[in-house]
């Protein structure tokens, strides 16, 4: 499904990360149309950007770790609070995927395969391709690019918004339909998304000079991609999706030494979630996984040689050899005991040991240095089901289901905790809100209609769940009028 969604996403954000070697502290940009707000308004961008977001959930293998998430977002949003006209709110997420490449679709949603974290080997490389993204969402490219296509063809624009839905229910249809309405401008697409790929270059080293990354780090990583896979038979879809022809990099490296310098340390955070992407979402058997750890670590600057010790705790850890793990993480954190990456860690250890009490002491400890931080609130939530204290954990489930309704790991937990309880209606409630997520809409008003059934007549609950079925009918009907 991803791969359908990316033929209809990057129309606009399809050629190469580089641009024109022109002064970096004045952007003069071409032509390339208006703002696109006679296509598209932000509001309609944000529901075309939910509509996606329920079809990827609904598809593809999401990252749903929470210590990654909050690594993503952290580094996300640091861009875009460095980005130049922001209009929409911003999510990252990643997909697990071995292979290299991102993308960024409508109402500010930006998905990086986890292949991106085995190859980048500096955070500012990550935060290239990250800010690249983020310019081509602030820059409207694909409102542009839909724009541009209607111009030249009245019935395109509502032929993609139909072929958007159309893939969800038949695959090969919705893909023929992309392709039947795609063709016969395909020429003037790839004239248009040159032009969005230079202004999201542009963008894109600025945000990273503004936010004190390297910008070397956008040619020097694209760059490298381009000759490791020159003369590969197939490519990785980044190269796909943006090509890079050597002139492209060549500008790219002449727009980045017009911006100063900066003396960027290695990233802990980075390495460690590049850790934890080696040891639990690369795919690759634990014995590799260590050899790979002992490696890298022979190289690695000596300020971030603890992250690949706490890659080796996770294998130590998912292949149950816990005596090796908790020596490695009690180490870890004496170190620096607010370490999310290590808190998470060290709750899941305890339990394998069962010894949850000792873990909620912990997160207890943590939630008073960071209230109402996901990563910390959602292991607290885990620890208290395993300690059987299901009635406690529903309360904190309840404000986090509240304040983060579309992770699905707090809805998950929700559903356990209220099947140890005996609620079979508060049960379905939540895992009718996962179907949602997933835009399978029927399945969770059928889910909410017998909740309410069980739940006692004219209760408050039965309002409630009633209340949420008559939301869902107007979120599947807006779904279903993008045909």
């Amino acid at each position: 499904m991803l791969k359908r969604t990316r033929s209809l996403v990057c129309l606009c954000v399809s050629a190469a990360l580089v641009a024109p070697s022109i002064s970096a502290n004045s952007i003069e940009l071409p032509d390339i149309g208006t703002t696109a707000s006679s296509t598209l308004t932000i509001d309609q961008e944000l529901i075309y950007g939910d509509a996606y977001m329920r079809m990827l959930r609904s598809s593809q293998p999401i990252v749903n770790d929470p210590v990654l998430n909050e690594y993503v977002s952290n580094l996300g949003h640091r861009l875009v609070a460095n980005a130049d006209d922001v209009k929409t709110p911003f999510t990252f997420f990643m997909i697990r995927d071995r292979n290299i490449n991102a993308f960024a679709f409508f109402g500010g949603y930006i998905a990086l395969h986890s292949g991106l974290f085995l190859h980048a080997q500096s955070e500012s490389e990550l935060a290239s391709v990250v800010a690249h993204e983020i310019a081509h969402v602030t820059q409207r490219h694909l409102a542009r690019s839909m724009e541009d296509q209607a111009r030249r063809s009245p019935a395109t624009l509502a032929a993609l918004a139909g072929s958007l839905l159309l893939a969800i229910a038949s695959p090969q249809a919705g893909m023929a339909a992309i392709t039947a309405t795609t063709a016969g401008s395909m020429q003037g697409t790839i004239n248009y998304t040159r032009s969005n790929e230079k202004e999201a270059d542009r963008f894109g080293i600025a945000t990273l000079a503004k936010a004190g990354f390297e910008p070397k780090a956008m040619p020097r990583f694209f760059g490298r991609l381009a000759d490791e896979y020159r003369y590969a038979s197939t490519p990785p879809p980044m190269l796909l999706t943006h090509p890079l022809p050597e002139d492209r990099i060549t500008d790219s490296r002449a727009r980045a030494q017009n911006y100063p310098e900066p003396r960027v340390q290695p990233s802990l955070d980075y390495n460690l979630a590049r850790a934890r992407i080696v040891a639990r979402y690369a795919g690759i058997q634990a014995k590799a996984a260590q050899d790979w750890f002992e490696r890298t670590e022979q190289k690695a600057d000596p300020s971030i040689k603890v992250a690949f010790q706490y890659g080796k705790a996770l294998v130590h850890l998912d292949n149950n050899e816990l005596e090796e793990a908790d020596k490695i993480l009690r180490e870890l954190l004496s170190r620096d005991r607010n370490n999310h990456f290590y808190l998470d860690a060290m709750s899941d250890l305890y339990i394998a040991q069962k010894k949850p009490e000792l873990a909620q002491s912990m997160l207890e400890k943590a939630m008073a240095a960071t209230p109402n931080n996901a990563v910390i609130t959602i292991n607290y939530a885990n620890v208290l089901i395993k300690r059987e204290k299901n009635e406690e954990a529903i309360r904190v489930l309840q404000r986090y289901t509240h304040d983060y309704s579309n992770d699905v790991n707090g809805w998950h937990l929700l559903s356990e905790a209220n099947i140890h309880l005996g609620r079979s209606d508060e049960d379905l409630a939540a895992r009718a809100e996962i179907l949602a997520l997933k835009a399978n809409w029927n399945k969770a008003i059928q889910y909410y209609t017998q909740a309410s059934q069980l739940a006692e007549l004219g209760s408050l609950k039965q309002a409630r769940y009633d209340a949420r079925i008559d939301q869902l009918m107007v979120q599947r009907e807006r779904f279903l009028a993008l045909q």
